[in-house]
């Protein structure tokens, strides 16, 4: 489908409950927006369920993959990312896109990951609240917005989020 993001490569993460709406929603909207979505976790072919049973099969390991590949992260929220941020292959992957210069977006639990990965020092974000001790002890600057963009960075709050965080991310990685 051709679109703002046509030929552009967009990984998304994906563990055991992930926050449904939080990875179906974005994964959708960027297809719809021309981008290849590439839905990965720490084993390929693995079938994940989501906080509220929604299935979503890992694609591909993330330890296969390569930062060269991705134009841009999206990291659902849930609590997947707690369990996901305890992989180095995952935080190295995440620390690689957004040093490439490439969009990152996370909703609610999501920042988890970027703490981890030790990318978030003096970036505005938001976030679930119950994180934003979590984001401003590793010297993020939090806010409490639907939507906040820093540069290649994208964040928002929870589900009710999505239609200003789903334009947003797009909005990034069309750039």
């Amino acid at each position: 489908m051709d679109g703002p993001l046509s030929g552009r490569r967009i990984l998304v993460f994906v563990g055991d409950d992930y926050e449904d709406l939080e990875l179906q929603v974005p994964k959708y909207r960027l297809l719809e927006a021309g981008a290849e979505v590439v839905v990965a976790g720490l084993e390929a072919g693995v079938m994940h369920r989501g906080k509220h049973g929604y299935p979503q099969r890992a694609e591909a390991a993330v330890r296969d993959l390569s930062v060269s590949d991705f134009q841009g992260l999206v990291v659902p929220g849930g609590w997947m990312p707690d369990k996901l941020r305890r992989y180095d292959e995952v935080k190295a992957m995440t620390r690689g896109i957004a040093e490439a210069g490439h969009g990152v977006a996370s909703i609610c639990h999501g920042p988890w990951i970027e703490i981890s990965a030790g990318i978030v020092k003096g970036i505005n974000y938001t976030s679930t609240p119950g994180i934003k001790d979590d984001l401003v002890n590793a010297g993020a600057v939090w806010h409490d917005e639907p939507v906040v963009v820093d540069g290649r960075r994208v964040s928002s709050r929870r589900p009710d989020d999505l239609p200003a965080f789903c334009a947003a991310m797009i909005e990034v990685f069309a750039r």
